[in-house]
């Protein structure tokens, strides 16, 4: 998960705002889970507790299966 935020932040180089970094970076956690689904057979340490800090910080944006 960190390479994928760091390609997207490393990609675009500088944000015109917070808030744009911030979006673009929600958008990348969208599509990491996304990509991950059920049976991609990846693991992840404590993805369940970031998922859930994600939903907490992004209030009702991010799906809940």
């Amino acid at each position: 998960m960190n390479a994928r935020l760091r390609k997207v932040t490393r990609n675009r180089g500088q944000f015109p705002s917070e808030q744009a970094a911030l979006k673009a970076l929600y958008l990348a956690v969208r599509n990491l889970e996304d990509y991950r689904g059920r049976n991609v057979g990846i693991r992840s340490f404590a993805w369940k507790q970031a998922l859930q800090a994600f939903t907490v910080h992004f209030d009702g944006r991010i799906p809940t299966p």
